[in-house]
């Protein structure tokens, strides 16, 4: 081996040695600074190192025994430091575990059941951009918050995303890649783009369009065997 190839795998060991001591050093638990900044930070509970953007953990209480992935980002309020008030306005339940890579952004009210699972690169937030006025580049105008909640036992697939309004059910499953934004049933399951609802669902107002569209999408469902 030449004194080259030599150094380059002391150089590899030597940052794959200091990235695994920083990933298990890193651990947010409650009883770490970091933990102590949240509003509360559950017994058992831990975020994984490197994190994403976490900011405004005063306006944000986790549950017991929830797992939190690396990367990812758990925010209160615009910007760091920004006064939300006397309560906290995201809330992760007890038992929770929140995939690699997935955004929650709060600002108004976001709440997370207990036993809620997520795939990763999940996002969820209850700020939407406004764009009332056509005449207004969307940047420019206000923000509309509405409040969102997961129900309890519930599962949220790989890139789903939960967008302002969203109320779900209590062990309701959204599938990988769907958008949910209007209120899910419980016990049943949402696919799709829209987060179509599966089983013995109801469609109208799902889709622009409303009832008419809803309709001809339960007919192609049927036919595919997807609907009963």
């Amino acid at each position: 081996m030449s004194a080259g190839s030599w150094l380059r795998g002391l150089r590899w060991r030597a940052v794959h040695w200091a990235f695994q001591t920083a990933q298990r050093d890193g651990v947010v638990t409650a009883d770490t600074p970091a933990g102590r900044r949240f509003a509360a930070f559950g017994r058992g509970s831990m975020a994984a190192f490197p994190p994403g953007s976490v900011f405004g953990e005063r306006w944000i209480t986790v549950g017991e025994d929830t797992i939190i992935g690396a990367q990812v980002t758990l925010s209160a309020g615009m910007v760091p430091g920004q006064d939300l008030g006397p309560l906290p306005v995201l809330r992760i339940g007890d038992r929770c575990v929140i995939g690699r890579g997935s955004h929650i952004v709060a600002h108004h009210s976001l709440v997370i059941g207990d036993d809620v699972f997520t795939g990763p690169y999940v996002y969820i937030t209850d700020q939407n951009h406004g764009y009332a006025d056509p005449d207004v580049p969307i940047g420019r105008q206000m923000p509309l918050n509405a409040a969102v909640r997961i129900g309890s036992g519930s599962w949220l697939g790989a890139g789903a995303v939960v967008l302002p309004g969203a109320s779900i059910g209590r062990n309701v499953v959204i599938a990988a890649g769907s958008v949910a934004s209007l209120d899910q049933v419980q016990t049943l399951e949402a696919a799709g783009a829209w987060g179509f609802t599966i089983g013995s669902a109801i469609f109208d107002g799902l889709l622009p369009g409303g009832p008419s569209v809803a309709g001809q999408v339960r007919e192609v469902l049927r036919a595919t065997g997807a609907l009963v």
